[in-house]
């Protein structure tokens, strides 16, 4: 099937770096492609490229003649319009149906006669989300539709895409929402794009394992220059006569080891971790808080344990940052008593990064001002080794916070908030603007935090990794808590925060961790043939480890290569393959373990 939109070898360079070095994009009709890459990949450029927003230095952009588009940027600009109704009436076509818009605002709560110069973020989104829907178009290009919206927004969104006929490109850090719409993978990394016919659910794997095998390549390329520059040295031949041919045969693999491209480094995160608290945390008795007469917090009571992570959930509007600031002291109740336990130091992440002074350098904001160095774990680190763990240059070291983009500022604030000693961690919305690759090694930095967490979050897979519990508003100021993360919410309560209940993905698409806990809920005991896997897998997992460890210890002679270049080649064949063979058994022995400690509990 012709593609309905294309782009090949889309080139685009800014300042020094090409931005984009033969990007392509390809979608046929109906199709649902996750967009995926680093902050700062050039992922929203290409998006405007397609869209026909942006030129390129070149390439070439197809797009059918009859295909209906439309483009979701990641800021909207509603601007010119005197309510959010014509805003949204102006996105359409003469053969289109206004009534569908109206009726999508209603479904969405955008007020039509609100004037957009006023509306939140939020808001804003909301409109710009009507005005591409409701032109039905054929093809929809969306970056990061799902920011500033709630659960509930996020929830609908989701289930409008999913019976839509429109094909899809969708830049997004919502993990959940592409695992579940998308059915195709595009890679943007070091300005080249690479295509997996397979959902985002599969991406991660198949991307690390393109990373190792680009590894392994590189590894052979330094051994082979080795090589070739001991031979320059020291080869009987190089001593009597050069041989011009091998001369410039490294000359060409020093300049592409020179030129290449390396994939970024990833953030280094680690909490600065205070002595322990007391083991009640948090006890709030019968708390209520009210403004205007409208209540937001009404007779509500929790205790938060020494190591609970407990996550809040609603509407935007119903009171998130209210209640984490009732039950964190930082604001007084109407009614009722919030106590802290004994001990407790607190390092907070607030939702606007409002302590930013968009005036205040970079290495300021981190150091305070007067010095060269940041105190982390006990021991003065210098600032700018400390930017590097979050991915800043030297060079911005002097760069006023307001120039940063809104990834650069979210990391600044986590790398501010996770060099205060702490044993209670307040995080309002931590997730906004982070890419994929920084949300991991957040959650990972959260899952050994050895204190308490508070967490307003949006984001469905962030929850469902990172809570133990999950707080959820429930209207007219009331508030439930549930066990486990919001998946475990969906389940207690039968549906989301929409009211509706949450479409399910594929059953291929299912991660296996996830798909194993489902499996647990339909049957009482593991099987025969389980039971033997989960026996044998660690001896197995063991045994794969250790023969990696003897190929890599074959691999770091230097002479190898030249002493035994089929032998070489063996042993690098022969690493991949275990090194692929070991990823699936850990996978197995993993998603068996979780069926396993569903069924005990």
């Amino acid at each position: 099937m012709p593609p309905q939109l294309q782009l090949r070898d889309i080139r685009l360079t800014l300042g020094g770096a090409p931005l984009l070095d033969g990007a392509e994009l390809s979608i046929a009709p109906g199709e649902r492609i996750a967009l995926v890459g680093r902050n700062g990949s050039g992922k929203s450029t290409l998006l405007r490229i397609a869209a026909g927003e942006a030129a390129p230095d070149g390439g070439t952009r197809f797009v059918q003649p009859s295909a209906r588009l439309r483009y979701l940027p990641q800021e909207p600009d509603l601007s010119g319009h005197a309510t959010t109704l014509d805003f949204v009436l102006a996105g359409l076509g003469e053969t289109d149906d206004p009534y569908r818009a109206r009726a999508l605002m209603e479904d969405l709560g955008v007020d039509p006669r609100a004037d957009p110069a006023r509306l939140s973020g939020g808001e804003a989104r909301r409109a710009a989300i009507v005005r591409v829907l409701a032109a039905d178009p054929d093809i929809l290009l969306l970056d990061e539709p799902t920011n500033h919206l709630d659960l509930i927004a996020i929830e609908w969104l989701e289930k409008t895409l999913a019976e839509s006929r429109a094909a899809l490109a969708v830049v997004s850090h919502d993990r959940r929402l592409l695992a579940d719409l998308t059915r195709a993978t595009v890679w943007l990394d070091r300005g080249r794009t690479r295509r997996l016919d397979q959902g985002f659910a599969a991406f991660e794997a198949w991307r690390d394992t393109l990373l190792e095998e680009e590894e392994l390549a590189r590894h052979k390329l330094d051994r082979r220059i080795v090589e070739e520059e001991h031979w320059m040295r020291y080869g009987v031949t190089a001593r009597r006569k050069r041989n011009m041919r091998r001369v410039g045969e490294l000359a060409t693999m020093r300049r592409e080891r020179r030129e290449e491209r390396r994939a970024e480094g990833v953030a280094t995160m680690a909490a600065q971790d205070a002595r322990s608290s007391g083991a009640l945390v948090i006890e709030a008795e019968r708390i209520s808080k009210s403004y205007g007469g409208r209540p937001v917090v009404r007779d509500f009571s929790t205790r938060v344990m020494r190591g609970d992570r407990v996550g809040v959930v609603g509407a935007n509007g119903a009171g998130k940052t209210t209640l984490i600031e009732l039950m964190s002291g930082a604001l007084a109740p109407d009614s009722g008593v919030v106590r802290l336990g004994t001990n407790v130091a607190m390092a907070k992440l607030d939702q606007k990064r409002a302590s930013l002074e968009p005036t205040t350098t970079l290495s300021d904001a981190l150091t305070g001002g007067g010095s060269d160095f940041v105190q982390v774990n006990g021991e003065r680190k210098h600032v700018v080794g400390y930017m590097k763990d979050f991915l800043f240059s030297p060079e911005q070291a002097r760069t006023p916070i307001g120039k940063l983009s809104g990834g650069e500022r979210g990391r600044l604030t986590l790398a501010r908030a996770l060099s205060q000693p702490s044993n209670l961690m307040v995080l309002d919305e931590p997730t906004n603007d982070l890419d994929l690759e920084t949300l991991d090694l957040l959650q990972e930095l959260l899952g050994d935090y050895s204190g308490t967490i508070l967490l307003v979050s949006h984001d469905r897979d962030f929850l469902d990794r990172v809570a133990t519990s999950v707080i959820a508003a429930e209207g007219d100021g009331g508030w439930r808590e549930y066990a486990g993360g919001y998946s475990d919410l969906v389940a207690q309560r039968g549906y989301g925060l929409s009211g509706a209940r949450v479409a399910e993905a594929p059953k291929a698409e299912k991660a296996p961790a996830r798909e194993a806990t489902e499996r647990a809920g339909a049957k009482r005991k593991l099987s025969f043939n389980q039971k033997r896997a989960l026996e044998r897998l660690p001896g197995q997992i063991a045994a794969l480890r250790d023969e990696i460890a003897g190929l890599e210890a074959k691999l770091a002679d230097v002479d190898l290569h030249g002493r035994d270049p089929a032998g070489f080649d063996r042993a690098t064949r022969a690493y991949a393959d275990k090194r692929a063979e070991l990823e699936r058994a850990e996978d197995d022995w993993l998603a068996l373990e979780i069926l396993r400690e569903a069924l005990e509990a």
